[in-house]
């Protein structure tokens, strides 16, 4: 029998064993699982690729029950495209969200840490809100 062992696809997509187990039980895969005749699992290169997308998934905040309807949505097959779209356009909408959160605040801390520099430079750095100038 073929396929990856539960570390190798663990290693592979960076999630511990256990939390491979846990993605299992909670149905986020989206084929079944092949296991040897000693009941060890065996995973397809498809699992491998579809854990590597729900990782990023993840990272990117998409709640956990989202990621189950996506899956389902997968499992299911043809016919459910546009519910498919648009979660993933709902969630990219989120991370946009996300994303222009982050750059506003690496745009005030650029500013701050130039402030900052300027000031250790020029050798003035009273006031810099120390709590015990008023």
């Amino acid at each position: 029998m073929g396929g990856f062992t539960i570390g190798e696809v663990a290693e592979a997509v960076g999630l511990s064993v256990h939390a491979l187990r846990f993605y299992e039980r909670e149905g986020l895969l989206i084929g079944p699982l092949e296991r040897t005749t000693g009941g060890r699992r065996r995973y397809t290169q498809v699992d491998v690729d579809w854990l590597g997308v729900c990782m990023r998934l993840r990272e990117s905040r998409m709640p956990l029950s989202e990621l189950k309807r996506f899956a389902t949505l997968v499992r299911d097959g043809p016919g459910n495209e546009a519910d498919r779209l648009a979660l993933l356009d709902d969630h990219r909408a989120r991370v946009d969200a996300q994303i222009q959160a982050l750059e506003q605040a690496r745009e005030i801390i650029a500013w701050k840490t130039e402030v900052y520099q300027d000031k250790l430079r020029a050798g003035e750095t009273d006031g810099l809100w120390d709590p015990t100038v008023r």
